[in-house]
């Protein structure tokens, strides 16, 4: 059986095409489907028309609600936990993923000879405005945090429940989802397909939460800051040697006869500032490793609920977890 999973956010207008999608797979893999609707604590109405519309659906389904928004990458964890399929695939709720994908990736891992499947993005229907930024920012991505990582990032994936149990076991927090099914290993296969234009809604994909990802994806994958500020700092060290050489041959030979004011001052900011930076880049190291030590959860459930095609029996609301 699949495991259908769908974290949702601000997607209130698109929910009926989402259910009529989602029950078009549902109808093609003959019922061997759960569908798990993780709502991240979205300010709109979805939740309540989830709940509204889930019981008169042909469809096996959970609706889990989160208590704030914890992020897609939690969302996804949450579903991760909650989903009893053999196979497992994440499907965006705003549809920019065509749903046929998956079929594909299912298809590939009933195959058995890959434990994950990645979507990898071909083209994109958007404005230059909304591309160059996107390409700029996996570039960055790829050349500093993870070189395996498609042109174009991952938003979707499937995968067995063998690797979906070493995901879980990974418990990060301020951590990347999708680096951590990299660093795992496993046989990978990707699926190419071509991202569909948005037809509902805005995204909430906004810069300030890309570079938080970037940021969380950086220090909790490398030590690529702490390797450039040791090399800066050589460096300075070198230059600072050479230089006061330089001053001291020069004052020795009554080459400087007027105090450089202006380059003491320069040379001040210019290592005030260098050693500010280092303090923060060695501070987001620290306040990471603090953070997982408290053993928070990753999200809090505030309500989860079975449903089950009309005529069948609904298991109703589960205890908070």
């Amino acid at each position: 059986m699949l495991s259908l999973l769908i974290p949702v956010y601000r997607n209130e207008t698109g929910l009926p095409d989402l259910l009529a999608a989602v029950q078009s797979l549902h109808a093609r893999l003959e019922g061997a489907m759960e569908t798990v609707f993780v709502v991240d604590g979205s300010p709109d109405r979805c939740y309540e028309i989830l709940r509204e519309r889930l019981p008169h659906c042909a469809l096996r389904a959970r609706l889990v609600l989160l208590s704030r928004n914890f992020g897609s990458f939690a969302a996804i964890r949450v579903a991760l936990q909650r989903a009893s399929g053999t196979y497992f695939a994440v499907l965006a709720a705003d549809l920019q993923e065509p749903p046929e994908l998956v079929l594909r990736m299912h298809a590939a891992l009933s195959r058995a000879d890959c434990d994950v499947v990645i979507g990898v993005r071909q083209t994109r229907h958007e404005p230059l405005t909304t591309r160059l930024p996107a390409q700029i920012f996996w570039w960055l991505y790829r050349r500093y945090v993870l070189p395996e990582i498609p042109p174009g990032g991952v938003d979707v994936f499937a995968c067995n429940r063998a690797f979906r149990d070493s995901l879980l076991q990974l418990q990060e927090r301020h951590s990347s989802l999708i680096a951590q099914m990299f660093w795992l290993g496993f046989r990978r296969q990707q699926l190419p397909y071509v991202r569909q234009p948005r037809q509902h809604g805005v995204s909430a994909w906004t810069l300030r939460k890309k570079l938080g990802y970037m940021a969380d994806s950086i220090f909790a994958f490398t030590d690529l800051p702490i390797r450039w500020l040791l090399r800066a700092g050589l460096g300075g060290t070198l230059a600072a040697t050479a230089v006061g050489a330089a001053v001291l041959a020069a004052k020795l030979l009554g080459a400087i006869t007027v105090p450089g004011y202006a380059m003491i001052m320069l040379t001040i900011v210019f290592f005030g500032a260098l050693n500010l930076l280092s303090l923060g880049v060695v501070g987001s190291y620290a306040w990471r490793a603090y953070e997982n030590t408290k053993a928070r959860p990753l999200a809090v459930v505030l309500r989860d609920e079975q449903f089950g095609p009309p005529g069948v029996s609904n298991p109703g609301e589960q205890p908070h977890a």
